[in-house]
């Protein structure tokens, strides 16, 4: 539910409001702007009569919100949220992209990537320390090994770190260590890692379900944020259709239907959506044209003998190729990175 305020509302009136909600056991969040005043309440509001909100001094109207997810809403926050990382600004206006390989193979592979990709432009590096994949005789990733080395790149290079988590007991560790904490796409209903992610201070990355619907994945960002950590960035890597020529396929109208409902950033992963080293480069600029916030780009120094999806990964001057060209994108678009 959303309150607007009328114009002039004292402070005193302003908390009488908030009081009469919190006592009833609802949560109520400040929305408002520089021109206008607007209180959201969170909580099971289909029993409290309109008009009689509408009756409280202060209240100028009561504004029901439809949608099951409530904090990700644009109509309960109208101005875009931006995500701090480490003075990196990830949202609206500007353009980042995170860059690095699938997974971390060797401490000489990890910092050799992390070096070319800050020269080329990424401000952000990703690797994988823990992976999931489909066949359990897969390369699983050198897990905590992994995370030490990504900690050593990100010392030598001066780069935040983002990397996928896999279970609740690895929260707390992740929460010290790792800038962004990625979830991946199929842990995007793992309610009770949600949940868990949910109670810390830290930016969380959360990739689309691999066949879920945008409500379904603006829901799972309600679950972070209904715990208390509103620092949630979408990413969108494709879902699962019966196209089989890719290994996804990239919805790009996601990322218009997302700022079009929630005030959340949105960035995208043309390399797991597609799989295909060749499509990577003109999805990244069309991600940048249709209004996306950055950029997840797989980087492989040798992806002919990359231990996990080196087909989909580009070699350091092919990336430094599509950071040219998506900023010809952002000049015309008005974003910076």
């Amino acid at each position: 539910m959303i309150i607007k305020l009328t114009k002039g509302t004292t402070t005193d009136q302003v908390n009488h409001i908030v009081k009469i909600f919190e006592n009833l056991g609802m949560e109520v969040k400040d929305a408002s702007g520089k021109e206008y005043g607007v209180l959201g309440i969170i909580g099971d509001t289909s029993k409290l009569s309109v008009r009689d909100i509408e009756a409280i001094e202060g209240v100028e109207k009561v504004t029901r919100i439809q949608e099951p997810f409530k904090k990700a809403n644009k109509k309960m926050q109208e101005e875009s949220t931006i995500v701090d990382v480490n003075g990196i600004k990830i949202g609206e206006g500007t353009f980042t992209i995170m860059s690095g390989p699938c997974s971390v193979e060797s401490r000489d592979q990890i910092l050799e990537v992390a070096r070319s990709v800050k020269k080329s432009g990424a401000q952000i590096l990703r690797g994988g320390a823990y992976k999931p994949r489909t066949s359990p005789y897969a390369f699983q990733g050198m897990e905590l090994e992994g995370l030490e080395l990504l900690k050593e790149a990100r010392k030598e290079t001066g780069m935040p770190i983002v990397t996928e988590i896999m279970s609740v007991d690895l929260v707390e560790r992740f929460a010290r260590e790792v800038d962004i904490i990625q979830v991946g796409a199929r842990n995007m209903q793992n309610f009770d890692l949600l949940k868990a992610l949910g109670k810390i201070d830290k930016p969380i990355l959360l990739k689309r379900g691999l066949s879920a619907t945008i409500e379904e994945w603006l829901m799972s960002a309600e679950y972070i944020m209904a715990g208390g950590n509103e620092k949630v960035i979408l990413c969108e890597r494709g879902i699962r259709t019966y196209e089989k020529f890719t290994r996804n396929t990239l919805d790009l109208s996601a990322v218009l239907a997302v700022k079009k409902l929630s005030h959340l950033p949105v960035i995208v992963d043309p390399s797991h959506a597609t799989g295909k080293r060749w499509m990577v480069k003109k999805l990244a600029m069309a991600a940048a044209a249709v209004g996306a916030d950055g950029l997840m780009i797989e980087v492989h120094n040798d992806p002919e003998n990359a231990l996990c999806d080196g087909a989909q990964s580009l070699r350091p001057e092919q990336f430094e190729d599509l950071v040219i060209d998506v900023k010809k994108i952002l000049e015309v678009v008005n974003k910076k990175m």
